[in-house]
Parts: C-alpha cells; sequence; structure tokens
C-alpha cells in the first residue's frame, strides 16, 4: 500500500474518532471551539520562544483537531 494513502487514512479515522468524542459531549461547540483554541495558542506559543517546532499546515490542522496533547506529543517527539 502507498504511504501516503496509508496516512490519509489515518488521519481521516483520527478526525472520526475526534467527531465521535465531541459529539457526546454536553456542549458540543464549546468543547470544540476551546479545545481547537488552546491546542492552537500552544502551537503559538511554543513557535514564539524559538522552538524548533514549524507552522505548518499539518501542525495547525493537528493542533485544531487534538488541541493541547497534539502539541505536547509533538515536542516529545522533537525533544526525545
Amino acid at each position: 500500500m502507498n504511504p501516503d494513502i496509508i496516512f490519509i487514512i489515518i488521519c481521516c479515522v483520527t478526525v472520526i474518532i475526534m467527531l465521535l468524542y465531541y459529539s457526546r459531549r454536553e456542549n458540543k461547540v464549546t468543547s470544540v471551539i476551546f479545545g481547537a483554541f488552546t491546542g492552537i495558542i500552544a502551537l503559538f506559543i511554543l513557535n514564539r520562544f524559538n522552538t524548533d517546532i514549524p507552522l505548518n499546515i499539518f501542525n495547525l490542522g493537528g493542533s485544531a483537531v487534538l488541541g493541547v496533547p497534539y502539541v505536547a506529543g509533538i515536542v516529545l517527539l522533537k525533544y526525545i
């Protein structure tokens, strides 16, 4: 199988899991906005302090969908 197809499948599965998670929350819209906002802000803060985490469309999308745990994960992957 093509690695690009596997990557797209994994991204789609992740988005579906997050949609299921947010659909079970009591305040759906507020939870989505808060999760995306905190993830993007955490990514911008890391970028502001000159860590080597780039601001690109993949990292912005990941931090918007998965929030702060995504940002923590890329920091761990970068420095371990």
